[in-house]
């Protein structure tokens, strides 16, 4: 009975003791539960700022190459509008597949499975999904010979997309690599300028991607700059090309 009696009163004593230390435990956690809770949601607005900039960087990104795509649109037809030209000169092309790669380290040429049986002829344009590979230099009745842009007995007429300054793209011998000719000092080239083709010669079509600036060396003591440009076509790693026609193009040339 005696220790019926204590129990009793101390199941009394305990539940008013959890009564009154229930509220003192419960606001000894807040802190805690504060601090984790506000790290968490520290670390989660930081994550969605970060994330919010990137995908605005992208998009300013993206913007800007689409105002360049249009701006060369605009500009390839005035181009071709001034020269005379018309649109359906480039309507006709050819996929040919490359079937051997000169060894020569000294020449930068391949040959495609395409040849006059095709319709194929000397100074043909040869370009990629980027931009323009090369031209058709020897005929055979179902093969030809392309030599890249790159090669050293190689230029093209060029100019500057962004400011229409002409100038001739030579090969440098290196597969990677062209330089602009006879560049003057003042002359408006900066690195990242894009190279197109400006028909002049007639010997490649108007408004073809050719090379992006990569390098301007302005030196006083001489007479021109050193401007060294890199292809836009994937020289190292063509499989395939196309042969592009123009209107003026017969199989006798």
């Amino acid at each position: 009975m005696f220790i019926d009696h204590h129990e009793k009163h101390l199941i009394g004593f305990r539940s008013a003791l959890g009564t009154v230390i229930s509220p003192i435990v419960y606001l000894a956690d807040i802190p805690q539960e504060f601090f984790s809770w506000g790290g968490e949601s520290m670390v989660s607005r930081s994550y969605l700022r970060q994330e919010n900039q990137r995908l605005n960087d992208e998009a300013i990104i993206l913007k800007a190459q689409l105002q360049k795509h249009i701006a060369l649109q605009a500009e390839n037809a005035r181009l071709r509008n001034l020269l005379g030209t018309q649109n359906d000169t480039l309507e006709r092309r050819l996929l040919a597949e490359i079937i051997q790669i000169d060894d020569d380290p000294f020449r930068l040429d391949f040959v495609i499975n395409k040849g006059y049986l095709d319709e194929v002829y000397i100074g043909q344009t040869v370009i990629d999904e980027n931009g323009v590979v090369g031209q058709v230099v020897t005929v055979f009745a179902t093969t030809s010979i392309v030599l890249m842009i790159s090669d050293a007995s190689h230029a093209i007429p060029v100019r500057v997309a962004r400011n229409n300054v002409r100038a001739i793209a030579a090969g440098s011998g290196l597969i990677d690599q062209l330089f602009l000719k006879n560049i003057t000092l003042t002359t408006d080239i900066v690195e990242g300028d894009i190279i197109v083709s400006s028909g002049l010669g007639q010997k490649f079509p108007v408004g073809y991607p050719v090379a992006k600036v990569t390098s301007v060396v302005r030196d006083s003591s001489k007479a021109y700059a050193s401007i060294q440009v890199k292809p836009i076509a994937k020289l190292e790693r063509l499989s395939s090309v196309l042969l592009v026609w123009t209107h003026k193009a017969t199989v006798e040339d």
